[in-house]
């Protein structure tokens, strides 16, 4: 519990210094302050129309039964093409660093590359109250341990649909696959869904609340270990560095339903480099 309350106090340190030190200057006149939180909002628009580099760390606590802590390092850049006056193709790939130590007696402890997931989403250009994206979602099984991946290749549909109005900025991303190539572990299949609702309430100068919670359900799970709902949220606040539009967050999630021997809670911090044009 210490080690947990160090990481925790650590991360909001962190959060709120680099507010400080970076944001208070960048962000004093009134077209400024408007301006960010504009690009506050657009960063927490998946299908956004703008390039940006997200470092997401992710800690899981009391996973097995050593009640160990799981670190994931999620790199998630997003690259938007414009296809022509109508459509935009937003491009959004997941590359997982895992470190996960021994979660029971006898089992080994792996680091590495996990699964990467690339995403396209189909997203007109000119959106009206409802911003929308469709296209498909891909698991590549570049885990470079047989711990840290599923061995499988795995393909689905994805969709995201979302509303910004007022401070407000609401909705939800969600896909399923299904393993379609590889051996598996064990012959293991692949039928994975996933949605992550999110709600954003938008303050001045930058700051705002969040909760984006993962929601997954293993279809191939037997009984009452298929579903993980979190619940939880947290603060953030873009700011600059020097001309760099940086949004920083950090939020806790509590799994109320969970798999046996999974993690039971969850701290994520995450850094987003935003380039806009």
């Amino acid at each position: 519990m210490k080690k947990v309350t160090i990481i925790t106090v650590l991360c909001i340190m962190m959060f709120l210094l680099a507010g400080q030190a970076f944001g208070a200057d960048n962000i004093s006149s009134t077209a400024a302050t408007d301006n960010t939180e504009e690009l506050a909002k657009k960063a927490q628009n998946p299908v956004a129309d703008m390039i940006s580099l997200p470092f997401q760390s992710n800690l899981y606590f009391n996973a097995g039964s050593r009640d160990a802590t799981i670190y994931t390092l999620n790199i998630q850049p997003v690259i938007p093409f414009k296809l022509n006056e109508e459509w935009n193709l937003i491009t959004r790939t997941i590359i997982p660093i895992i470190s996960q130590p021994s979660l029971f007696p006898g089992m080994d402890s792996a680091a590495g590359l996990g699964d990467i997931n690339p995403t396209f989403f189909f997203s007109p250009a000119k959106p009206g109250e409802w911003i929308w994206g469709v296209g498909p979602t891909f698991t590549i099984p570049t885990a470079t341990d047989e711990l840290l991946g599923s061995d499988r290749w795995c393909a689905g549909p994805a969709v995201v649909l979302l509303t910004m109005r007022g401070p407000w900025v609401v909705g939800a991303l969600a896909n399923n696959q299904w393993s379609f190539a590889g051996p598996g572990h064990n012959g293991s299949k692949v039928n994975a869904f996933l949605v992550q609702p999110f709600v954003n309430y938008n303050m001045p100068k930058g700051w705002y609340l969040t909760s984006s919670p993962i929601i997954t359900a293993n279809w191939e799970a037997q009984g009452q270990n298929k579903w993980t709902v979190p619940i939880g949220g947290g603060f953030g606040r873009l700011f600059k560095v020097g001309k760099m539009p940086v949004n920083a967050q950090v939020a806790a999630y509590s799994n109320v339903v969970n798999p046996d021997n999974s993690p039971d809670w969850s701290l994520r911090f995450q850094l987003q480099f935003l380039f806009p044009k």
